[in-house]
């Protein structure tokens, strides 16, 4: 089979491999699609980087890519939940399963030594075939494609638990600030959430041109325009929730300017700092502050069943799609210039 490495020199190299063997409680999957993640861009596509406290570098030389989604072809011993032909979603951490995160779905933040994620240090879903543990996967609906399983696996994942901490509902509008990937998805998931308004900021003009062109926000600005706009759409009150997707200390600090007098504001975007002025911005406003780190097992389940019940599809922001043998174009455009999702997809799925 064919599978896809990140040297770590701004490459992507596709090498032939055996197809692996299901072990007990395994299945074996042939990947119907595999989204490109910003964390693979920053931590391992450009050089091979420390992440979370692991010594030396997170990636371990895998196949790449920890956003697969696929039909299971072949189960293991032991295995009782899922068999040949189910299709599924591959939650991108392989966990102990014992301790008090993997007990409640959390499996992102196991501390257990033998915790794997895929694509980091066990192989990804950038290849042919995919060897997964049975107890990270979830159902992926009839009604949606590969390529929207690809997407709840991470971004659309991490988007709705950023969303759900801070309780997105009718009552009020909602602040996106940063319009990559998992932007997009919190501009999405939020319109499904019944948010009243959903305003995205955005500094790159591209990703503003096709923020717009996907008929999820009822505002989109640049980061210079945005107080005029929030306060034009708010009616002077500021968004009730905000999410801040960028990473950014100029996008964190947006996002919680922006936010009304008893706001709540959920950050989930990687890396950077946190810098803001106290009184008047927090205290004074009383906002309440969330982190959040991807999502749960159980919740991400729950997502693929609301997507389903809102009609929603998470491919729409899909901008790019590339075979698995343009694997080192397709991260080219990921790690550049691209407007929206870039996602690895086979036979199906394409």
């Amino acid at each position: 089979m064919r599978g896809v490495r990140l040297p770590g020199d701004s490459t992507a190299v596709v090498d032939t491999l055996p197809v692996p063997e299901p072990g007990p409680g395994q299945v074996l999957l042939r990947v119907g699609a595999s989204g490109i993640c910003g964390s693979d861009i920053g931590y391992i596509y450009r050089e091979h980087k420390t992440h979370r406290g692991i010594d030396g570098p997170a990636y371990r030389g895998v196949v790449a890519g920890h956003e697969p989604s696929g039909t299971v072809v072949r189960t293991g011993p032991g295995c009782r939940r899922f068999g040949t032909g189910d299709r599924v979603i591959v939650y991108h951490i392989a966990g102990c399963g014992l301790c008090d995160n993997c007990r409640r779905g959390y499996m992102i933040s196991c501390t257990d030594p033998g915790r794997a994620s895929y694509g980091w240090q066990r192989d990804g879903g950038h290849a042919e075939y995919l060897l997964a543990e049975e107890s990270t996967l979830v159902p992926l609906p009839d009604e949606l494609s590969f390529v929207d399983g690809a997407l709840i696996a991470c971004g659309f994942g991490t988007a709705y638990e950023g969303l759900r901490r801070i309780g997105v509902n009718g009552d009020g509008d909602l602040l996106v600030v940063g319009l990559g990937p998992v932007g997009l998805a919190a501009g999405m998931i939020g319109r499904g959430m019944g948010a009243a308004r959903v305003i995205g900021v955005e500094p790159a003009d591209r990703r503003r041109e096709w923020a717009r062109s996907l008929d999820v926000f009822d505002a989109v600005a640049s980061p210079e325009e945005a107080a005029e706009e929030i306060g034009r759409v708010t009616a002077g009150r500021g968004a009730a929730t905000a999410i801040d997707c960028s990473g950014s200390r100029a996008g964190r600090s947006l996002a919680l300017e922006g936010a009304a007098e008893w706001g709540r504001v959920s950050l989930v975007g990687e890396g950077g700092t946190l810098e803001t002025e106290v009184s008047d911005t927090l205290l004074h406003k009383q906002l309440t502050l969330y982190a959040s780190w991807v999502t749960s097992l159980p919740a991400m389940a729950e997502l693929s069943v609301n997507l389903v019940r809102w009609g929603l599809s998470p491919e729409r922001v899909v901008s790019d799609r590339f075979e698995l043998s343009e694997a080192d174009a397709a991260y080219r455009l990921a790690a550049g210039e691209s407007r929206g999702k870039v996602c690895l997809v086979n036979g199906e799925a394409a």
